[in-house]
This record gives C-alpha cells, structure tokens and sequence, in this order.
C-alpha cells in the first residue's frame, strides 16, 4: 500500500485531502462520517467581519428598541442571537477538540488592525494554521489593482508578524498577473496558496426583477484553472499549494499532484456524493499509485510541472493555439444536424 502522507504548510497530514472552509462543519454528525471516510484536515468555516459588524449593528438596534420599556413589561430583553467574534471563536475551539485531524481557521476580514486582531484569538483556540481569505471585488472607478495588491501584501505580512502559526493565502484569479502576486505573498513570508476562491456572483430574476443569490456547488471543469497555475508554480515557491475547486474524484486529485499541488481542498462532492467520496478518492488515489508502482506523493509530484517538462510551452499560449488549430475535432462530439 502507497503512503499519502504529506506536509502542508508544515503540518503533517496522513493524507493530502483538506475539507475546505464550509457550513458542513456545523453538522456533527456529517464531520464525524468525513473523519471515519479518512479525511486529511478541515478548515473550519470564514470568520467574516462584515458579518460581525452587521450582528453588532442589529445587536445596538435591537437594545435601543428597549430603552423606554417600563417595568412592568414581562421581557424586557431583545432575543440576541449572536455573540459577534467570541461565538465563532468558541464553536472554533470547541471543533478543535471534537476531531483528530488537523484544523485550519479561515480569515475574511476588511481592516489591517482587525486581520491581525481575530488572527491573534483565532490561534489561540488551538487550530494547527490559518486561511487568509482575500475576497476583494473592487466597487470603484478610482481604486488601481497596484493599490489593491499592496493592500494584501500588507495584511499578510501583518498577520504573519502576529502569529507563530503557519499562515496560507486563498486568492481569486482577479489579478493581472497572478503569478507576480503570489510571489509577493510568498516573500511576504505566506506558507501556502490555495488556487482558488469561488466568488458566489449575483444572477437576476426577471419575474420579480430584483437581484438574487443562487446558492451553486462548483462543477467538476473548475478544477482546471488550478491544474494550470500548479504547474506553473511547483518549484518556484517556499510555500506549499493547495489546488482547489472542481476537484471531485481520485482521477482530479491524481491529476492535480502530477502538476504540482501538495494538497487538495474538496467541498462540492461531498455535497454532491455523500462523505464516504472521501473514502473512495483515497482508494482510487492508492490503487493508482500501486498501479505506477509510486511509493510516495514526492515521486510523482510535480511530474507534469512546467519545471520537469520537456516542452516548454505546454502551458503557454502555443497551446492555445494549438488547440485551436485543431477545434475542428469538436465536431465528432457535438455533431451538426
């Protein structure tokens, strides 16, 4: 039998399968079957200080109703149904001690001082590291990407300089150069890249004509984006990479380790498949591996980086074209009437 024990970050995991940061982690009874499937670490669910700030908000809103209430009033108490940061920081702990797998925090914050103030409580709640989640959707005409970038730079060198414990950076694609500025976190002193954040965009619904929110799973092509910048990346970071989105079998996680990610986050199919998915990519993951006669993650990993191929325009725009030059094949998938 192969072994799939890996290091992320610097944290030892018996296998590279991470649960990524989700509401699943609220659910027991659903934790306890992903843990028994064989599940490597968990990030626990974003603390977002927007949130936060909206709960304080309803909390004075909800008091100041109550200041001229009379004595006589049977509940003279609004019902206060959050407890801001204390609250996720308690649940945080109380997760920490419930399983025996390593547990990340994941971090969306909005000012530089609050980064490092929940980053500082959120360590001490025991977790193994932290998960900055940078999720900046600029709503101005003035703001310049440098600025932006300069800002997320900042903040990870705040955090890290907060901290003792390993710090990973889950970014958007929404860069000019993403590389360029993975990079720069990397010698910010960030210990890992998670490729990448889903932002949830929103759709209209034309018969109320308002905005709405649909609540979608990624699908399993989305995987691809990160199969790209792991190959670029492997060997040209101090951090370790974390592939995620779209990653829904043994045959995407194989996929992403060839091209150079230490380690996976899987959400969407264990909605889709049911906890025991983990189990199954974990045997498929072995049986490969056997199959190869791979002993170890390290002797294939990165195989199929752009470092240790031998075309050095696999991943550049030559296979674009390529691939264009050849769309005709299309034809015999999707025939024409």
């Amino acid at each position: 039998m192969a072994d799939l024990s890996t290091t992320y970050m610097g944290v030892k995991l018996k296998n590279p399968l991470i649960l990524g940061a989700s509401n699943l982690v609220t659910k027991p009874d659903v934790i306890k079957q992903i843990e028994d499937a064989g599940i490597g670490a968990i990030v626990y669910r974003s603390l977002f200080e927007e949130q936060i700030q909206l709960e304080n908000l309803q909390m004075d809103e909800d008091l100041s109703e109550y200041e001229n209430r009379n004595a006589e009033m049977t509940n003279l108490f609004p019902g206060l149904e959050h407890a801001g940061p204390k609250e996720h920081l308690y649940n945080v702990e109380k997760f920490v001690k419930s399983v025996n797998v390593p547990v990340f925090a994941s971090l969306n914050a909005i000012y530089e001082p609050t980064w490092t103030e929940y980053a500082i409580e959120l360590e001490k709640t025991g977790i193994a590291g932290l998960e900055l989640n940078l999720y900046a959707v600029p709503g101005y005409f003035e703001i310049t990407g440098e600025s932006i970038e300069d800002k997320q730079v900042q903040i990870v060198k705040a955090v890290k300089q907060a901290v003792n414990i390993p710090v990973s950076v889950k970014i958007s694609l929404f860069y000019t150069n993403p590389l360029n500025f993975i990079k720069k976190i990397d010698e910010a002193g960030a210990d890992a890249y998670v490729l990448f954040n889903r932002f949830f965009q929103p759709e209209i619904d034309i018969d109320n004509e308002e905005y709405s929110y649909p609540w979608e799973l990624s699908n399993p092509k989305d995987h691809m984006m990160g199969l790209r910048f792991a190959g670029l990346l492997y060997g040209n970071l101090d951090g370790s990479v974390c592939a995620s989105r779209g990653i829904y079998d043994g045959n995407d996680v194989i996929k992403m380790i060839l091209a150079g990610a230490d380690v996976v986050q899987i959400v969407s199919t264990i909605y889709r498949n049911q906890p025991n998915i983990v189990a199954d990519i974990l045997v498929d993951l072995n049986n490969w591996m056997d199959d190869k006669g791979y002993k170890s993650l390290d002797d294939f990993r990165g195989k199929l980086s752009r470092k240790n191929l031998k075309d050095p325009f696999a991943y550049q725009r030559a296979q674009y074209v390529d691939i264009l030059m050849k769309a005709d094949v299309i034809f015999k998938k999707y025939p024409m009437v």
